[in-house]
């Protein structure tokens, strides 16, 4: 592992438990203890896995997880042989072994969806309602070159099941520095300074894709809050060519923490985190020198695409953690790590 010197990154403990950390720009510092210990695989095989002919016949990968009414209710992506993505759903007592429904919950349907369908859910829960954000691929007219847009995209629901479409809601070639495709909207669970917060995968046409920061006064209605990326791509590193949102974020003592997914310039997909300021949700406190979790089973480097691990779902359960992701776009896996801390 590459270090820089220690006025700019001290190294991540080797047990990711109780470790100090200190900002890459270099401005100040803050000693941080992640809230979970170190992560292990709950099981050696995917927990999901493509089947038949039909809607996921060629991929189930990139979940989202939430508890509803003591369920753990997974939202997948689905893939046909066609490449068209649709909104998988699967229910579990136990956060492991999931019984999944015989149709999706979403597909292709809005003309942003055309062709490529819905991809990638992520959910956060406001009131009654439940909030997915999800990226609409429309491969088939788009205004984009080769006819191609991937926007992020939102809907609603009360039970999981039903879906209200809300639309775009960071449309493609747009932003102030996310000048080609958006994604992967992460949603803060409360409002900061009277507003809602959002992670989000922004393209420039340039650089890499990076993660951007979007406001909202009533969740339906978003805009870039920054002319540049609130966490960007860092050359050398796991994620020198992607650093893109994973799970909905949570509240610790220490700030808003954002498990987020790093592309390096092996191509490798890893994970990594970062800490922002619970009332700046623009400043970042600390961030991952290192990954905390990579690609090692078979299933995890051979698929649709290969060595990737990409998380969108963690649940607090008990005692314990548990992170849900896709493997090489093919698969769905589950990982647990101790609950060191609170979070809210």
């Amino acid at each position: 592992m590459n270090r820089s010197s220690a006025s700019a990154l001290s190294a991540i403990c080797s047990s990711f438990i109780l470790a100090t950390f200190f900002i890459a720009c270099g401005v100040f510092a803050a000693a941080f203890a992640l809230p979970f210990g170190e992560w292990t695989r709950v099981s050696p095989t995917p927990i999901l896995s493509p089947q038949g002919d039909g809607f996921e016949s060629a991929g189930i990968f990139n979940p989202t997880v939430v508890k509803k009414d003591g369920e753990f209710v997974m939202l997948y992506r689905a893939q046909d042989r066609n490449g068209t993505s649709s909104l998988g759903y699967a229910t579990s007592k136990d956060g492991v072994h999931f019984t999944k429904r015989a149709t999706p919950v979403m597909t292709a349907e809005a003309p942003y969806e055309k062709g490529g369908g819905v991809e990638d859910p992520r959910l956060q829960k406001f009131g009654d309602n439940y909030y997915l954000t999800y990226t609409g691929y429309n491969n088939v007219d788009g205004t984009g070159p080769r006819q191609k847009d991937a926007q992020l995209c939102l809907a609603t629901s009360k039970d999981l099941i039903h879906w209200d479409r809300k639309g775009v809601i960071l449309p493609a070639y747009q932003g102030t520095w996310n000048t080609n495709w958006t994604k992967s909207g992460a949603i803060v669970p409360e409002k900061i300074n009277g507003k809602y917060w959002m992670y989000y995968l922004g393209d420039a046409r340039g650089p890499n894709p990076q993660m951007g920061l979007a406001s909202s006064d009533d969740l339906l209605h978003w805009t870039d809050a920054l002319d540049h990326p609130v966490l960007g791509n860092r050359t050398g590193k796991f994620d020198a060519r992607v650093v893109e949102p994973g799970p909905a974020p949570v509240f610790t003592a220490n700030g808003i923490f954002l498990i987020y997914n790093g592309a390096g310039e092996d191509g490798i997909y890893a994970t990594g985190w970062a800490l922002f300021d619970k009332n700046d949700p623009t400043k970042v406190i600390a961030r991952a020198d290192a990954p905390i979790f990579s690609p090692t089973l078979e299933w995890e480097k051979v698929g649709q695409v290969p060595n990737v691990i990409f998380v969108e779902g963690m649940v607090r359960e008990a005692n314990r953690w548990l992170f849900y992701y896709g493997g090489a776009d093919k698969y769905i896996g589950v990982a647990s790590a101790p609950a060191l801390r609170a979070v809210k």
